[in-house]
């Protein structure tokens, strides 16, 4: 009887073990699951982080004083039919009471009623509406003829935050050197909710050369950028913004990263983003061959970018338990 008992309780904790044993398995897995899950989806490329919450415009830090010599500003907005969302860019823009700005909306023959919204906004901006070939072209014609010092285009579902011109004005004021400059987003969904943030690590001109970490709509260049490497590549309608920067990389200029949340992305079913997605591919693609001199695999191009992602994830961390204030 003992001998029966003593083999039970035996195979008891054999099976024990062996559960205990499934377990760390399963554990393991499940960690090395999310550390690919992080490998191919970061932070800065994770849109949705967390559930909707209000934006709270009056949590980021108020506008600096402006400068009495404040820099002209000109701003584009390509726009077609995108009349839901274009009220809140406009405002977003207009509601920064910036001194010397020039805002211009560059709509391509909208049917939405984008006509009528544009036209209630008086005087406050600038417009056209007119048949285009594509944003590329929208941006350019929006930019044609404009006297400024510093220039920025805002896509027609993304939002300035409150202070960012002013901001933006005095970095390059007491940073004469610096040519380009982007900053921390914060992405929104189609009502204009808070579903996550990117907080970036410092500018990798090595990085940038494999892949477009830049949020386009947290950019602005001063107008030499603009006069030395041409306007937007009208021939692409993806990755042009990741043309633009390269070319100003390649000629020399200097770029940097604010230390502060300048815009909003918005994300929603229509967004070009996603369903051009194949058309973008190509695109980088043809910007790779010509920056690199060939076209990388795409374990080339994470081991390439491997040390900004980590960085990316440190700050990403760091912020979100407070360590970095933004």
């Amino acid at each position: 009887m003992d001998e029966e008992f003593r083999q039970r309780l035996e195979q008891l904790e054999n099976r024990v073990a062996l559960l205990e044993r499934n377990q760390d398995l399963i554990a393991a897995g499940q960690r090395r699951s999310s550390l690919r899950s992080l490998w191919r989806r970061p932070p800065m490329w994770t849109f949705e982080q967390y559930p909707p919450r209000l934006l709270n415009l009056t949590a980021f830090p108020p506008a600096p004083a402006i400068h009495s010599d404040a820099p002209r500003i000109a701003m584009v907005t390509p726009s077609y039919n995108h009349a839901q969302y274009l009220g809140a860019t406009i405002d977003s823009i207009v509601s920064q009471n910036y001194p010397d700005l020039y805002y211009h909306v560059q709509d391509g023959a909208s049917i939405d009623g984008t006509l009528d919204l544009l036209k209630s906004r008086g005087d406050s901006l600038s417009w056209r509406s007119e048949p285009d070939k594509g944003q590329s072209s929208a941006i350019n014609l929006g930019f044609a003829g404009i006297k400024s010092e510093i220039m920025a285009y805002l896509n027609s579902d993304d939002m300035l935050l409150p202070g960012t011109l002013a901001y933006v004005a005095s970095y390059f004021i007491a940073h004469p050197h610096v040519d380009v400059v982007y900053g921390h987003r914060v992405f929104i969904d189609r009502e204009g909710l808070e579903v996550g943030r990117a907080v970036l690590p410092p500018h990798d001109g090595k990085a940038l050369r494999y892949a477009d970490y830049i949020p386009q709509e947290t950019m602005f260049w001063r107008k030499r950028v603009w006069d030395r490497i041409g306007p937007i590549d009208e021939s692409l309608h993806y990755a042009m913004d990741w043309d633009f920067i390269l070319r100003a990389q390649a000629a020399g200029f200097k770029f940097a990263r604010l230390p502060r949340f300048l815009a909003c992305f918005r994300i929603h079913d229509a967004q070009k983003t996603a369903s051009t997605y194949a058309v973008g591919v190509r695109e980088m693609g043809v910007l790779r061959r010509r920056i690199l001199g060939f076209e990388p695999t795409q374990m080339q191009i994470r081991r390439a970018i491997a040390p900004y992602l980590a960085k990316q994830l440190a700050y990403h961390y760091a912020y979100k338990l407070g360590v970095l204030r933004y």
